[in-house]
């Protein structure tokens, strides 16, 4: 039996350096997005379907590129080719966003913006399960953890940094992007760059036949057996699960047209009929006996996933409503709630919208240090049990924004949701990793993300209508509703299994 190697803390610092400069641009994106698209003429109330871009292209991408960064091996190994082509073009759009003059070029250089750092991205969940043996894995998370949490911070103040450090001017006349803010992304389209390159250099990757004879002995010494199912997938499940997406999608556009809802949630209904369509041609060609056709087999790893997985899918679903809520609506509801006022051309807004940078780097800080407690309070406990307390402190941090009046003391909530950061960043990863076969990691990788991106696309299509509808144009309670979920995701990590610590 051959065994993976246990890795130095600078060989796994190495291979997770990329994430610094994907996690710079990220937390570029987060921060500050939302305020291009306000300063380019937004409503409020629009900017979660201005969002969506993000988690649709997330959708489509990760399990594409988890398919095919599992097929693939060339000079530059496995996963190393799909963090240099992402980081070439993700860096491009950071270059360009801030330069957008008008708001659907912002918006499309968006979607070009995620997809390159999901192209990105993916692979790097991967990478961990690759090179790390099992009981290195939430050690690889963690220092990933680590470098989100530091790329984040630096990201995050960067724009506040520019002016009130160096005096550039954070207004600007109606309709144009600060310069604080452009100078932020073009600084962030280097960073990214060049620390994907580190990874790149100085880590090579074992060969496919070296992982094949390390997924054998990891199978000998865990219960992974016990929940993987490799049993064939029929064409008429295909069509099963396909219809029954279908329906939904039908449905939700009638009842969106019947009660004149808010008309993103006909793209809702949109996608979840694109996946009846994939559904069904899926089970088309799996009826014609090709079997090897990629969607055949993306979908065929979705439908027989593993039980850890399924159970970790709701816990996702759950957290990152959440978070796409704190994304979303911190600018504008901590503008208008804390500093009352929502008019983009004054002082008073454009300094709360600094502070939310600086906010965010706070969270982002704290997911930083917390990313090399976090593995220690696993190790004495479990990672169920550390994932469980830290999004209960997260939730309840991220609701309790509405009870503070003061800006300073939004710092205290935020050091709250910076400990769940960390976890979500780790914990979900490292238990899912010892239940998934190496030559699978990439694209259950791809699905996991459904359950990232999926609530995003939820959150993005009934947010605005909650905040306009249900609380009267005050997105602060959106922050509110944000945290319940999150508490909700807490409970619900009690009911998963972890493969490689449970028998």
């Amino acid at each position: 039996m051959r065994k993976k190697p246990t890795l130095s803390f600078w060989q796994i610092w190495n291979m997770s350096f990329g994430f610094l400069g994907i996690q710079f641009g990220f937390a570029l994106q987060n921060a500050n997005v939302s305020r291009i698209f306000e300063t380019l003429g937004a409503n409020v109330e629009d900017i979660p379907i201005l969002w969506i871009a993000a988690p649709v292209t997330g959708l489509i991408v990760q399990p594409i590129i988890g398919h095919m960064s599992d097929k693939t091996w060339n000079r530059l190994g496995r996963r190393r080719p799909y963090f240099l082509f992402g980081a070439i073009f993700a860096s491009l759009a950071l270059l360009l966003m801030p330069n957008s003059p008008a708001l659907w070029v912002a918006a499309g250089t968006l979607w070009i913006m995620d997809a390159s750092i999901n192209v990105s991205m993916e692979p790097f969940r991967a990478f961990v399960g690759d090179m790390l043996p099992n009981e290195q894995r939430t050690q690889g998370f963690a220092m990933q953890s680590f470098f989100i949490g530091t790329g984040a911070v630096v990201g995050s103040v960067l724009p506040y940094a520019m002016t009130n450090w160096l005096n550039i001017p954070n207004t600007a006349p109606e309709g144009v992007i600060p310069p604080s803010v452009r100078w932020s992304f073009y600084i962030g389209g280097v960073v990214f760059f060049l620390a994907i390159l580190w990874t790149i250099f100085s880590t090579k990757e074992y060969p496919p036949e070296e992982l094949e004879a390390f997924e054998e002995s990891e199978r000998r010494t865990t219960n992974k057996d016990e929940v993987l199912n490799e049993a064939e997938v029929a064409s008429s499940q295909f069509a099963k699960v396909g219809g029954i997406m279908g329906l939904l999608g039908l449905l939700t556009v009638v009842v969106t047209q019947l009660m004149d809802l808010e008309k993103e949630l006909y793209i809702l209904g949109g996608i979840l009929f694109l996946f009846f369509l994939l559904m069904m041609t899926a089970a088309l060609l799996k009826s014609q006996k090709k079997d090897e056709n990629a969607l055949v087999e993306i979908f065929s790893d979705l439908l027989r996933m593993p039980l850890t997985m399924k159970q970790l899918a709701l816990v996702q679903f759950f957290t990152w409503v959440g978070l796409f809520a704190l994304w979303i609506y911190a600018t504008a509801g901590i503008t208008s709630h804390v500093y009352g006022t929502s008019d983009t051309t004054t002082k008073l807004y454009n300094d709360g919208a600094d502070w939310v940078t600086i906010l965010f780097g706070v969270y982002n800080g704290v997911a930083a240090l917390m990313a090399f407690t976090l593995p220690v309070i696993a190790k004495y406990t479990n990672r169920k049990f550390t994932h469980f307390i830290s999004l209960i402190i997260g939730g309840v941090s991220l609701a309790s924004i509405y009870l503070f009046n003061d800006p300073n003391w939004l710092i205290v909530p935020m050091v709250g949701v910076g400990i769940a950061w960390a976890s979500i960043l780790s914990m979900p990863y490292a238990i899912l990793t010892g239940s998934l076969p190496s030559n699978k990691m990439g694209i259950y990788m791809g699905i996991f993300n459904f359950f990232i991106v999926i609530p995003q696309i939820l959150a993005a299509t009934i947010l605005g209508f909650m905040v306009k509808d249900l609380f009267g144009g005050e997105s602060i309670f959106a922050l509110v509703f944000g945290g319940v979920s999150m508490v909700v995701a807490a409970v619900l990590v009690l009911f998963v299994k972890d493969v490689a610590t449970e028998n």
